[in-house]
């Protein structure tokens, strides 16, 4: 059956936030469909819709998401934008999305995935190891802080909120000695200029799907399914889909510090998963392989298992 494309006259509307690594984000994904389907740009519209998340008040504050939301922060008026036909589809930063998505709303397609890692952002210094003692560092990540502390508890975590170029803005003010950011944001900006240094996966395991976009569509939209799966990257799927998995049955809250990564090699899945107590004074990791197609069920299994190690006083903070 032929797909019905968009046109100058009639274009496919791309929703997105308004920050520099979103409208990246949403140029690729333009790119990829106007290359799949001989398509020119103005074929596609780039609709900007500002979200709870990007409350330039909240942002300078540095408040900490979870006093203001959770991860729906950056996604609620985009969806509620698709759902009322205001645009066709949304691109996201997939670690930002709830893992479940509204009802009429699915998210089944990601472009290829990006480098994984942290990275480590430092005019003065190149490694977590060489911060000296009580050292002041900056984070918005409850996953980051208390990785950080797990390893250095000496250090002294600041809330540092705000996009890539608002974060190493306040570094260079001396709010904090060093930050961190996903490497995959810094190379999709073409920060070569940042003093970036990609931070192994073995010393601070990233967050679930990081590197990774998504595209969300209407259930019921049809042209839509087809054209993004033109588009669709089958591993990156596979491995989300074992990462996600892991994130759904730990509870994919923002309080909760999680970290996973799932890789492929061949057939076989690699899927390492980690849980914290935010002050890090406790880290619990597990560490599986399976077929890739079985990838699903071991994230659900080893969420199972990190939260029997854990034991029922683990997520007393959680109140």
């Amino acid at each position: 059956m032929k797909i019905s494309l968009p046109s100058p006259a009639s274009p496919l509307k791309i929703g997105t936030r308004g920050s520099p690594l979103a409208l990246a984000q949403a140029f690729e994904t333009r790119r990829r469909l106007g290359a799949a389907f001989d398509l020119p740009e103005d074929a596609f519209d780039i609709v900007v819709i500002t979200t709870t998340g990007d409350n330039r008040a909240m942002i300078e504050a540095d408040r900490p998401l979870k006093e203001i939301g959770n991860k729906g922060l950056f996604t609620k008026e985009i969806e509620e934008a698709m759902l009322r036909g205001d645009i066709d589809i949304a691109v996201h930063s997939t670690k930002d999305m709830p893992v479940e998505q509204p009802a009429g709303l699915v998210l089944d397609t990601f472009l290829p995935r990006e480098d994984v890692r942290d990275a480590f952002i430092s005019p003065g210094h190149s490694a977590i190891r060489d911060l000296p003692q009580g050292a002041v560092v900056g984070t918005s990540s409850l996953r980051r802080r208390a990785q950080l502390l797990n390893r250095r508890p000496d250090l002294k975590v600041v809330e540092f909120r705000g996009n890539v170029q608002t974060r190493l803005r306040k570094l260079s003010e001396g709010v904090a000695e060093c930050t961190f950011l996903a490497m995959a944001g810094i190379r999709r900006l073409n920060m070569a200029d940042v003093p970036a240094t990609a931070i192994s996966p073995d010393d601070m395991l990233p967050a679930i799907a990081q590197g990774a976009i998504g595209i969300e569509r209407r259930a019921d939209d049809n042209r839509a399914a087809d054209m993004l799966a033109a588009i669709h990257h089958a591993e990156t799927g596979q491995r989300l889909a074992a990462e996600r998995a892991l994130l759904a049955a730990l509870d994919g809250s923002c309080e909760t510090p999680i970290a996973g990564l799932a890789e492929l090699d061949g057939t076989t899945l690699r899927l390492r998963g980690e849980v914290l107590r935010p002050d890090g004074s406790e880290a619990i990791a597990l560490d599986r392989t399976c077929d890739v197609a079985d990838g699903p069920a071991l994230g659900t299994e080893m969420a199972r298992d990190l939260l029997a190690q854990a034991g029922p006083g683990f997520f007393d903070w959680r109140g």
